[in-house]
């Protein structure tokens, strides 16, 4: 009996280093996808992000149907914008002259080493000078319209 004993838990010994080595192939493989995910991400952003500033975008803005970043009228204030663009109107008031791109992104947290990141917020910048909320010089920096 002792011998049946030896020799099955031999047998499910080697069937568990089979499934531990099974086991870890499968976590590396796991890793491997998330990081293509992260990639493949990270190169599909900046796209995604010019194919949205070339065309108004559809939605709510302030419970309301429309264009997420509507046209500056007079006495319209920004609550009728998104939280991320309040944001960026509020530290470019907040500054004591014209700020190029990479200082709002400094003042917001934004990781401004980063191309991408900085070329969005650009992005963003340029559409509410585009939509009459921002002043854009001609040396690229951006203040408060007057």
């Amino acid at each position: 009996m002792l011998e049946l004993i030896t020799a099955r838990r031999a047998e499910l010994d080697n069937r568990e280093a089979q499934l531990v080595k099974q086991l870890t192939s499968v976590r590396a493989e796991r890793d491997d996808l998330a990081v293509a995910e992260r990639v493949l991400a990270r190169l599909t952003e900046p796209i995604a992000q010019e194919s949205l500033a070339s065309e108004p975008v559809s939605g709510q803005a302030g419970g309301r149907p429309g264009v997420l970043i509507p046209h500056h009228k007079p006495g319209m204030d920004e609550g009728s914008l998104p939280p991320d663009y309040q944001s960026i109107i509020a530290t470019v008031r907040r500054a004591s002259r014209p700020l190029m791109t990479r200082e709002v992104g400094e003042a917001l947290g934004v990781e401004v080493s980063v191309k991408a990141k900085r070329e969005l917020l650009r992005g963003k910048l340029v559409r509410l000078a585009d939509r009459g909320w921002l002043r854009k010089l001609p040396d690229a920096r951006f203040t408060i319209r007057p």
